[in-house]
């Protein structure tokens, strides 16, 4: 069994608010719904597209469902280049690969896009491997089915292995299967939701991630 630090990608390595806000008011729009506050959208970072479209403007499942596809309908052409990395990842991951561990994503976004993300911003070359969820957005979509798939792909041993996120779906997932589990701060969650979630340990910065990684 192996040793895995498993990062979730959106608000721990990358900042995503361009991309993810855009596509879903691009998806909105086709519903007769102009959304011009982009923080009110900020919430759709994290947990399954379905689920917010549901809880933030009462879409039923179904219609929840269609908007996502109109979400990446977007989100496949622009919204994932309409990213940013944050400083210090790629000089984290690099430290972390020449100590020998493996590293693996473990992402509620479709895998397909993770992929793309990865490879446009230079960082699949530090991963062993890549899981996100299933583009259907039916199966494999919460984070807990997300990781259990992460595990098997992996062959982690979760009492060895991390999870890395900076919302509380994250904690709640590596907690479920037996992970330690680091909450980062400088992504779209704060200490309060990360410590309700029972975070191990909370990262302030991506220095303070690569330290505690490290040890």
């Amino acid at each position: 069994m192996k040793k895995v630090i498993f990062f979730d990608l959106d608000g721990t390595l990358t900042d995503p608010s361009l991309g993810i806000t855009n596509s879903v008011m691009y998806a909105l729009r086709s519903y007769g719904i102009e959304e011009n506050d982009r923080e009110k959208l900020y919430p759709f970072i994290g947990p399954p597209l379905v689920d917010s479209f549901e809880k933030y403007y009462g879409f039923p499942e179904e219609k929840g469902r269609e908007a996502t596809f109109r979400f990446q309908e977007y989100f496949s052409q622009k919204g994932l280049y309409e990213n940013e990395v944050y400083e210090g990842i790629a000089q984290m991951l690099s430290a972390l690969k020449e100590k020998g561990l493996i590293l693996s994503l473990a992402t509620s976004k479709p895998e397909e896009f993770a992929v793309r993300i990865l490879e446009h911003f230079d960082l699949k070359r530090y991963f062993d491997f890549v899981c996100g969820a299933a583009m259907d957005e039916k199966t494999r979509c919460r984070k807990d089915d997300v990781l259990l798939y992460a595990l098997e792909k992996t062959g982690a041993d979760p009492s060895l292995s991390v999870m890395v996120g900076d919302r509380e779906y994250d904690v709640l997932a590596g907690n479920k299967f037996g992970l330690s589990t680091v909450g980062v701060l400088y992504g779209f969650g704060d200490r309060k939701e990360l410590e309700n979630a029972g975070a191990d340990r909370i990262a302030q910065s991506v220095s303070e991630l690569k330290e505690i990684l490290m040890q």
